[in-house]
């Protein structure tokens, strides 16, 4: 986005914070529940009834790599501007990224201040229209990720895990803005043998990847997922038992060329709503990532919770959506706090910023034409 300063900034904050204000009054009473179809196969309005399809944005970090929780207090009205230009988008859904190390005090206290900032954002979620896919236990930076949580068993850490997300479950349970909880950021299990290491690989300087036992123990991975999974939703149930919960899982039958879904089996998801998988098509094998996607109907609504031109082209990754529209109920790429107009206008630009802008304009364009499609 662009940043002005002086006296503008104040008149803009003001008028932003006046708006969001005033259109609570009458976007938050009338929002509907976001609830899973009574034959399984859809998402519906609560109140209508009405076919509900994500067409979302990855919130997760800045233009600087910046997590949400890192500048959030300190720089909200970045964040109001930015739900704006996400809604000016077309986007209906905007995935959240919550690390643990930033609403965990110790094992057993949450982060009241945290917490408090995420019913805050709640309201804005309202006052916008946008509804919130909650991802949880995030442990990016690893700066972020305090000392006693990796001195913790594998049992400990999940009672820490729990903690987090019945202080979220109970700090969110009452907004319609919430469209899900979202358990982790794919999880993975260990091999055949044990590791020392929580975390998975690193992609610019984070770590999207997180094990949830670092020793199977003789344990069947189903029988280890399926585990945490169960006491991780029932953390959530205690307190909540409107929203929606799911795991984004990366989608290993696309990466190993066959094979079957884990975390969405019926052996461990049982108590998911519904199956979210992250795709990113390779060049030339839109029918392969098809093929593949078509491995995660199971009989609940299916969403790809991220995507993005990354090794594929743009008009590629439109194909990839226009053909799985048949059988999938939603899409989520991503957001990083600068419009289209801002990264053209740039002049540092680099490929990245080129690359972002095009599909920016190319995802409000997409935008347009489903609800221009939908309206017939």
């Amino acid at each position: 986005m662009i940043h002005h300063t002086g006296p503008l900034v104040s008149w803009r904050v003001g008028l932003c914070l006046l708006m969001a204000l005033l259109s609570r009054v009458a976007t938050a009473d009338v929002m509907p529940l976001i609830k899973v179809s009574a034959d399984r196969s859809h998402f519906e309005l609560e109140s209508s009834g009405d076919r509900f399809v994500v067409w979302g944005v990855n919130y997760d970090h800045d233009q600087t790599g910046r997590l949400l929780d890192e500048y959030w207090i300190d720089e909200w009205p970045k964040v109001v501007e930015d739900f704006g230009e996400i809604k000016q988008l077309g986007a209906n859904c905007v995935r959240i990224h919550l690390q643990l190390g930033k609403f965990l005090h110790s094992p057993q206290e949450p982060n009241q201040a945290a917490l408090a900032q995420l019913s805050k954002l709640v309201q804005l979620a309202e006052t916008t229209g946008l509804y919130l896919d909650i991802t949880g236990l995030a442990c990016y930076h690893k700066q972020n990720i305090p000392d006693w949580l990796d001195q913790l068993s594998e049992q400990d850490r999940w009672k820490a895990q729990a903690v987090f997300w019945e202080s979220v479950a109970k700090t969110c349970r009452h907004s319609p803005a919430v469209f899900c909880y979202d358990l982790m950021n794919e999880p993975i299990l260990p091999g055949k043998k044990p590791t020392t290491e929580w975390l998975g690989g690193k992609l610019d300087g984070k770590f999207f990847v997180q094990r949830i036992a670092l020793d199977l123990r003789g344990r069947e991975r189903a029988e280890v997922a399926k585990a945490w999974v169960d006491q991780m939703v029932d953390a959530i149930r205690k307190h909540d038992q409107r929203h929606l919960v799911t795991v984004g899982v990366i989608p290993w039958v696309y990466v190993f060329g066959g094979g079957k879904p884990l975390f969405h089996s019926a052996a461990v998801g049982e108590r998911l709503d519904f199956v979210a998988v992250h795709f990113y098509p390779k060049k030339g094998e839109v029918q392969n990532a098809i093929t593949a996607l078509r491995a995660y109907q199971i009989g609940k609504p299916l969403i790809v919770e991220e995507m993005f031109p990354l090794a594929c082209s743009q008009d590629e990754l439109a194909e990839f959506v226009d053909q799985s529209a048949e059988f999938v109920d939603g899409w989520v790429s991503f957001y990083w706090g600068a419009t289209a107009a801002d990264l053209h206008a740039k002049k540092d630009r680099t490929i990245a910023d080129a690359i972002t802008a095009k599909w920016l304009d190319r995802f409000r364009a997409m935008s347009i034409e489903r609800t221009t499609t939908e309206q017939k």
